[in-house]
């Protein structure tokens, strides 16, 4: 716990930290905000004002209302991100489910298409130097090297990421004033009156969904702020949110300057990138240096936050069990394998297919704008479970739903140019999350459930007649009840009559994952004294399921209080007070044939079936040490025998 508290503290540390975490997508926007907005137009003052104009808004009502000031409220227990928020709400309706997929899933999307346009854009840069040099290659030579370290761990390189951030946003502040200075009048810019009006009166032939498009460019990094709440704390993301939005608006003024230098031309076909034609031309190497460094920072913020949704989601039994490795010591710092590559390849053919930044803008931003709404939803819903009036979180809900509408109208007009390929991602990944999610359902509605308390008595004999061979001294099920006076009819099966299995002690374990991120508790319940005895876990949605180890520290526990005895009762070992072995039953349920489901739940539990194939087996998946486990099978029957028609002939 103290841990949170040490977060939410104001320090110097913690803005810093926050600087090189958090801000990497957000703070890398003006190297294609401004592109985007102009595209292959002629420059025009409506245009300029106007753009910087619903930039600064954007930021102001987006960006700082609802993630800097309303939506990092929502913290749970210190935590944030869409599945934190979920946990916290998801009592309050199923429907909920729903939206914390679709944002989880329009997220990752979102980290397939964020590295190739961070990084293309910084490279491209070069072209300003060497016009015929192909950047293709370089940006999908550091994408991959990107990648390659990740298994590696990233808390050293971590620790000079917000230095490095630091000198990156000074650097863009510092520039935007050497042009704001041959123009203070461009702070006009800011007035909401030119924004309005370049909505209402758009250059000939532009229409203003194109433009809100572009414009929303600017704030796609603000999901990342609330993701990584935990890692910074509140308080240190409010207060460096100041000085990274300052730095922003001035750049964009000081590329605002520059256009308006070049009113009737066309930036495509005459002028450079306006984030580097701003740079003195002596400084233009050590600019691209600096801008690419921060592109890889920005791109190693979306993996990272990446593999932690994907650990949640595999906690919150939302994404098929992976192999999830823990690279270093510190907290949060984890490396998912297949994310890793999946992204890697996804990346790599994001370049492969677009090959040029601006080719790739039409591409950016359709899933973020869909997670922005998922996030608006689920706000609402914390809004109202703090008890706020309904007509506040109706204001609230009605303007957030009206901008981010505004401007998922204004991406899929981008939809035939490249939108189509990260909302198919966001699709496809959705698949897989929905169908774990509902194959879930469907299995344990045909689990059945019996008293416990009516075989207490059958268990202690079987414990105690030497005529059967002993299975195991310890014998440890996982049980998916959760009441402490029931059972799977299919654990009392296994025991009772698939090869009976005698063992002095049987455990039942039963992991129930709770809404607080990082809970490690349990409780014991010693149904029959030194026979029977249930653990239930309560672990958090970010504690790694270990439940080999974790097992083993309750045992250890218990024998040092004297509440159990683990000594085997073989004569020979018990005379030398030798510990009896363990060994644990993993009950896997699988669909048999004689099933009667509708069409859509056969097509689920078919997806569902291709997924097992490719994911972690459960013994796996809980981290059970693979030479003390059983896998028994067991059908899930979903005909009863009684509704067979048969005819026994005479």
């Amino acid at each position: 716990m103290s841990s949170h508290k040490d977060l939410q503290k104001l320090t110097a540390a913690g803005l810093l930290i926050s600087l090189g975490i958090i801000y990497g997508d957000i703070g890398t926007s003006p190297l294609y905000v401004f592109k985007a907005i102009v595209g292959d137009r002629s420059i025009s003052e409506t245009l300029i004002l106007g753009g910087i104009s619903l930039i600064a808004w954007t930021l102001t009502l987006q960006t700082t209302l609802k993630y800097v000031v309303i939506t990092l409220r929502a913290d749970n227990k210190g935590e944030g991100g869409i599945f934190s928020l979920f946990s916290l709400v998801r009592r309050r309706a199923k429907w909920l489910i729903v939206p914390a997929v679709l944002g989880g899933c329009a997220l990752l999307a979102d980290g397939i298409i964020t590295p190739p346009i961070t990084i293309s854009s910084a490279i491209e840069g070069l072209q300003g130097k060497f016009p015929h040099i192909e950047t293709v290659p370089i940006v999908i030579a550091i994408i991959i090297a990107l990648f390659i370290i990740q298994q590696f761990g990233t808390s050293l390189v971590g620790k000079a990421f917000g230095p490095l951030m630091f000198i990156w946003f000074t650097m863009m502040g510092v520039l935007g004033i050497t042009f704001i200075l041959k123009d203070p009048s461009i702070f006009k810019a800011l007035n909401p009156y030119y924004g309005i009006k370049l909505l209402m009166h758009p250059p000939a032939g532009v229409h203003p969904l194109i433009i809100i498009g572009a414009v929303f460019l600017c704030t796609t990094g603000a999901e990342a702020l609330y993701s990584d709440l935990g890692h910074c704390g509140r308080k240190n993301i409010q207060i460096s949110w100041i000085y990274v939005k300052t730095c922003l608006i001035l750049n964009y003024l000081g590329q605002g300057v520059w256009l308006l230098q070049n009113t009737g031309k066309s930036m495509d076909l005459n002028l450079n990138n306006p984030f580097y034609a701003i740079m003195p031309q002596w400084f233009l190497i050590y600019g691209i240096g600096i801008a690419t460094v921060a592109a890889i920072i920005a791109s190693q913020a979306l993996i990272s936050g990446s593999f932690t949704l994907i650990a949640e989601a595999v906690r919150l039994n939302l994404w098929p069990k992976v192999r999830i490795n823990y690279p270093s010591e510190q907290k949060g710092q984890l490396y998912v394998p297949s994310v890793n590559w999946l992204l890697c390849a996804g990346c790599v053919g994001v370049v492969l297919l677009f090959e040029e930044s601006g080719n790739m803008e039409a591409a950016y931003g359709l899933s973020i704008t869909v997670a922005m709404l998922m996030t608006t939803l689920l706000v609402a819903n914390f809004l109202r479970r703090k008890k706020l009036p309904i007509y506040i979180v109706g204001i609230f809900l009605a303007v957030y739903v009206l901008i981010e509408g505004t401007f998922l109208a204004g991406n899929l007009v981008k939809f035939v140019h490249g939108g189509w390929f990260t909302l198919s991602v966001g699709l496809l990944l959705f698949t897989v999350m929905w169908t774990w999610h509902m194959a879930r359902k469907i299995r344990n509605r045909y689990v059945k459930f019996i008293e416990i308390e009516d075989y207490y008595g059958i268990l202690k004999e079987l414990s105690e007649d030497e005529t059967v061979p002993k299975y195991a001294s310890q014998l440890v099920y996982l049980t998916s009840a959760n009441f402490n006076s029931e059972v799977e009819s299919k654990i009392i099966y296994s025991i009772l009559q698939k090869q009976p299995k005698r063992a002095d002690v049987y455990w039942l374990v039963h992991v129930d994952v709770v809404d607080e991120p990082y809970k490690r508790e349990y409780e014991v319940d010693f149904l029959v004294p030194n026979k029977l005895i249930r653990i239930d876990f309560k672990l958090g949605f970010r504690v790694e399921q270990q439940i080999n180890l974790l097992f083993r520290k309750v045992v250890e526990d218990l024998v040092k209080k004297g509440e159990v005895d683990i000594t085997s009762t073989y004569k020979s070992l018990h005379k030398h007070k030798i510990v009896g072995d363990f060994r644990f039953v993993v009950i896997e349920k699988v669909l048999s044939r004689s099933h009667n489901l509708s069409f859509y739940e056969g097509f689920i539990m078919a997806y569902y079936k291709l997924l097992k194939k490719v994911s972690l087996s459960e013994e796996r998946g809980f981290g059970l040490d693979l030479s003390f486990v059983t896998v028994e099978k067991v059908p899930l029957m979903l005909s009863a025998p009684d509704t067979v028609e048969l005819t026994r002939i005479i």
